[in-house]
């Protein structure tokens, strides 16, 4: 079986059937369902600009952010906690004013805007969604916070749509074999779909699964990574929007 990317085959176009059926869907969540790291953009935004670093550029203090947010999640997990702690550590570290509680509730308020956002679905996702569970079995597969992914899915009406949730620690090679065990999940008709290459497609394709492609102009810069080509068996597509779905699956 060949590889597919951007929507076609690699080889004969008669490799890849009209419309796979009785497939196991696994959906990524924030960036793939539904708007996310757009509201952790403009909080960053925000900050960099409260900031007003005299020394170090916009872009440095953006680095020095991504560094602080890598050391907070490997430490707290992920989630809106983490990403307070982030802002507050790497304002200690590039100011040398001393953090009132007046700075640390402007430096906190930033985000305050994260969590009351309305749940933004991207185009397409609920009639999308609605089509593919009556031919295939859906699963949301995401990570982060626990109540605060509960929170969100239970917010965008889109619970109904899926036989399991899985909100897990991390999403790496080990997870999704875990995934499959747990899950009796077939590898050969199961794919991973979802907008970040680090999480999504890449140790999805190592774990053995197929895995569907589906970029975001906004997808966070700690989930960025070049995606790998498909070994062996395994088959990567690649779609600008999730509604494509429905002409393969």
């Amino acid at each position: 079986m060949s590889s597919i990317i951007a929507g076609t085959p690699t080889g004969s176009q008669a490799e890849l059937p009209a419309r796979a059926l009785n497939q196991t869907l696994l959906f990524d969540a924030d960036d793939t369902l539904w708007e996310n790291n757009i509201y952790f953009e403009r909080a960053i935004a925000a900050f960099i600009s409260y900031l007003d670093h005299r020394v170090h550029s916009p872009e440095e203090v953006r680095e020095h952010l991504n560094t602080c947010e890598r050391a907070t999640i490997a430490a707290h997990g992920y989630g809106l906690q983490s990403f307070r702690r982030s802002l507050v550590t790497c304002f200690e570290q590039l100011t040398d004013s001393v953090i009132t509680p007046e700075k640390h509730a402007r430096i906190v308020s930033f985000t305050e805007s994260i969590s009351a956002a309305e749940i933004e679905l991207l185009d397409g996702v609920s009639e999308t969604l609605k089509e593919l569970s009556r031919r295939h079995r859906l699963m949301l597969v995401t990570k982060g916070n626990l109540e605060e992914q509960t929170d969100k899915l239970e917010r965008s009406g889109l619970r109904p749509f899926f036989s399991a949730v899985e909100i897990l620690a991390e999403k790496n090679e080990t997870a999704y074999r875990e995934l499959a065990a747990r899950h009796s999940l077939d590898k050969a008709n199961t794919w991973m779909i979802g907008n970040s290459p680090k999480s999504d497609i890449n140790p999805s394709l190592a774990a053995g699964f197929h895995a569907v492609f589906v970029p975001h102009g906004f997808t966070w810069v700690l989930e960025h990574e070049t995606v790998d080509a498909p070994t062996g068996n395994a088959k990567l597509l690649e779609l600008a929007r999730i509604a494509e779905l429905t002409r393969y699956f």
